[in-house]
């Protein structure tokens, strides 16, 4: 049986009265990568959009990272404007990465930011823009470890949706 509570639109006025009635009041610190060429195209056209908190990234290069405690690699991260920044850096401030990736070859890309990601408790999560065919098993492959949230999209209409959703 399904309680009066557990449904929005079944809620009582008492009830409907302890709902808070605004938007998260702290928006999220989104890091936005790209992966390979084809998704650093998607990544360009969306992050022309408002976003609050979000930035872009496409991924540059890894990078031996001895002064690390925990990770072996960090990696150049370029930005919008061309600027390079560091992965360790970026992720001194983020609350969640999104890493955007085609069917290109994304493995070291992956591995080097989503064990970033969880030696500092960062939430990863993969958007793979591809349609479905063997090459995007590669990549799903690649992702799949490092993601608490993996999903495949056949086009890049869904990118927008799918950080908007992670209140970017």
């Amino acid at each position: 049986p399904t309680l009066l509570s557990a449904c929005s639109r079944a809620a009582t006025t008492e009830e409907a009265a302890f709902r808070i009635q605004r938007p998260n009041s702290k928006t999220r610190a989104s890091r936005i990568v790209a992966l390979d060429a084809g998704s650093e195209a998607i990544m360009h056209r969306v992050a022309k959009d408002e976003w609050h908190g979000a930035r872009f990234f496409t991924y540059g290069e890894t990078r031996a990272a001895p002064d690390l405690e925990d990770l072996p690699y960090d990696a150049v991260l370029v930005g919008e404007g061309g600027t390079q920044s560091m992965l360790s850096n970026e992720l001194e401030a983020a609350d969640v990465v999104v890493m955007i990736a085609t069917e290109g070859e994304s493995t070291k890309a992956a591995s080097v930011i989503g064990n970033a990601c969880f030696v500092r408790g960062i939430m990863g999560a993969g958007l793979i823009v591809a349609p479905a065919s063997a090459k995007v098993r590669e990549t799903v492959t690649a992702l799949r470890p490092y993601c608490s949230v993996l999903v495949v999209a056949s086009g890049e209409e869904y990118v927008p949706e799918m950080l908007t959703a992670l209140r970017a």
